[in-house]
């Protein structure tokens, strides 16, 4: 049986573009080559596609050829301009290691759908209702999950900082990581809060700051049949938890730690486990996802968001928690290939 073609999507226009080329690094490094033949298609922060070698240092600056995913299923693959005319290359399935915004939304995974090549992680229903924090809230809610209290700012709205109880955190209602986040514990620092949160999304979401550690747990399958990785705990010297805010944070957070396994007790380890599964479903994940929450002093946990395609770096969250696991990087892309294709485990 020959080698598979894996087309592995990487870069992106969204703010994350940094840290999707550095999962993709870390995912090139796991590969195995005994079984893939791996087709690299960086998109550059301006939205150009190319066909590179691989998400190297100077692949944006490299004369790579343009490459785009068809949309025809006859083709079921790539399309590469070469010398004028454009040649063919068939994949067998893509890891879109992309993260936010155009990459975790569902529209790379609506022109996936299009083009009919099985891909690694969710569909476009899911992705799209993971994205948008409100929505995530409102199915968390109607499946009897706890979610922090929330409100809702449109691009015309003006939000009056009266009907608020503090303190809140203000962030983006439809964007990754914590770019454009802002905790505001007066109503004063409201409107700019807003401000900040709308450089990156339109619709801004403030939510209750809930009084609680800041778990995660790495979920990986689909359907019934889902894998746990151990659950890790955010461990804060001060402030409130950024990440990919630091010029390096492969030499780790100035403000935060994870724990992997969480510190914390084994029934509250099994809580978490059982309410991360109940969120996946809920929402329609498939693939993987990373589910984070927050655990009260009084044991209950409470959702805080999902990340549908979570960082694959050195130092992400979601290898650690599956490595801890005794699930190693290759042995998690091998999975997702595997669900791609055949939507099992193996």
């Amino acid at each position: 049986m020959g080698k598979l073609k894996i087309g592995i999507m990487f870069g992106g226009c969204s703010e994350e573009h940094p840290v999707s080329v550095k999962s993709a690094r870390e995912i090139a490094r796991n590969l195995d080559a005994e079984k893939y033949e791996p087709f690299y298609i960086g998109i550059t922060r301006s939205g150009d596609w190319r066909l590179c070698d691989g998400p190297d240092a100077d692949w944006e600056r490299g004369d790579h050829r343009p490459a785009v995913l068809s949309p025809d299923r006859g083709v079921r693959g790539l399309l590469v301009l070469d010398r004028g005319r454009y040649e063919t290359i068939a994949l067998d399935v893509v890891l879109p290691v992309l993260h936010g915004r155009l990459g975790e939304d569902g529209a790379v995974q609506g022109l996936l759908e299009l083009s009919g090549i099985p891909y690694a992680g969710c569909d476009i229903q899911s992705s799209a209702l993971c994205m948008d924090k409100s929505l995530t809230y409102l199915v968390a809610r109607s499946a009897g999950i706890a979610t922090p209290d929330f409100w809702t700012v449109t691009a015309d709205e003006d939000v009056d900082p009266d009907r608020i109880t503090y303190p809140v955190f203000v962030k983006p209602a439809r964007s990754g990581s914590s770019f454009g986040v802002s905790k505001v514990s007066r109503k004063e620092e409201l409107p700019g809060a807003v401000e900040t949160a709308r450089r990156y999304d339109s619709k801004v979401l403030i939510e209750e700051a809930v009084d609680g550690s800041e778990i995660g747990c790495a979920v990986l399958g689909d359907g019934p049949d889902l894998i746990a990785g151990q659950v890790d705990h955010i461990a804060l010297s001060h402030g409130f938890f950024r990440i990919h805010q630091e010029e390096r944070p492969e030499t780790g957070s100035d403000n935060s730690v994870a724990v992997v396994p969480a510190d914390i007790p084994e029934e509250s380890r099994t809580l978490v486990r059982e309410k991360a599964k109940a969120v996946y479903r809920a929402l329609g994940c498939r693939g993987l996802s990373r589910v984070d929450m927050f655990l009260k002093e009084d044991g209950e946990v409470v959702l805080n968001e999902v990340n549908t395609f979570p960082g694959m770096t050195s130092y992400s969250r979601y290898p650690r928690m599956m490595a801890a696991a005794d699930l190693p990087l290759t042995e998690v892309i091998d999975r997702l290939v595997s669900l791609a294709l055949t939507g099992k485990l193996r």
